[in-house]
């Protein structure tokens, strides 16, 4: 169940107070010597970011990655090792992919937590300091043959994230046609679970919870998404296009 918007909004304005008045370091984290290998397999624990909280600056601010990042996605993780344990399922061996494929085998709590965990695990990597050109090569042909030009496909994810009722993702998904599409999902499912409409292998997301950008933009969702763009990191995403 959805938290009510005042509910959310209260959740984020605290906790960024209390990170303030507790001066919590924005550490360096470590970097990932390769940010773009094993995200195909990403795994069922949360991996470094391949940046510092302030690297997206001024997009997204320090203090807005430090809570998403080490709050909101580390809960994600710690609850979806929980589910796997109570749920059998062997962390060792399976895939985060497949379990996603099959996710209305499992409880609410696996659905909920395994595909917060794995979105956030693939937004991070779509991110990146000193980026938002264009894509070239293999991917920016096949956005202006599925979307007519770059600026259209930008304008029709943009609509995607702004006209997402509530709380989830916008997407540019791979589906089983080898077609790209836009489409958005609700809450944390992701179009790679059985159970959603939109279908496919995720190739850019957007996360357009409030908890993304609500201490910088407050309720102006399309503010945050027009300078998203500024950050999109083409490399990893035309480098996960090409290996799908």
């Amino acid at each position: 169940m959805q938290n009510k918007p005042s509910t959310r909004r209260a959740f984020i304005a605290n906790t960024g107070k209390a990170a303030i008045a507790t001066g919590i370091s924005l550490t360096v984290l470590p970097a990932l010597a390769n940010p773009f290998e094993g995200f195909a397999a990403s795994p069922f624990t949360q991996q470094p970011l391949p940046y510092d909280y302030k690297a997206l600056e001024p997009v997204i601010d320090s203090l807005t990655m430090e809570i998403h990042y080490s709050k909101h996605a580390a809960t994600y993780a710690k609850n979806l090792a929980d589910a796997c344990v109570a749920e059998k399922v062997d962390t060792n061996n399976a895939k985060i992919e497949e379990v996603l494929r099959s996710i209305s085998k499992y409880s609410p709590k696996m659905r909920n937590n395994c595909g917060g965990h794995y979105n956030h695990e693939l937004f991070w990597q779509c991110m990146g300091p000193a980026t938002g050109a264009k894509p070239e090569g293999k991917l920016a042909a096949a956005i202006n043959q599925s979307f007519g030009s770059f600026d259209a496909f930008k304008t029709q994810f943009t609509d995607a994230g702004k006209n997402r009722f509530g709380s989830g993702w916008a997407w540019l998904v791979l589906n089983a046609d080898k077609k790209l599409v836009i489409g958005s999902t609700a809450n944390q499912d992701n179009p790679l679970m059985d159970i959603s409409e939109l279908k496919g292998s995720p190739i850019l997301g957007l996360d357009v919870w409030e908890h993304a950008y609500y201490l910088k933009y407050q309720n102006k969702r399309p503010d945050y998404i027009n300078n998203w763009w500024n950050v999109v990191n083409w490399r990893f995403v035309e480098k996960r296009f090409e290996s799908i």
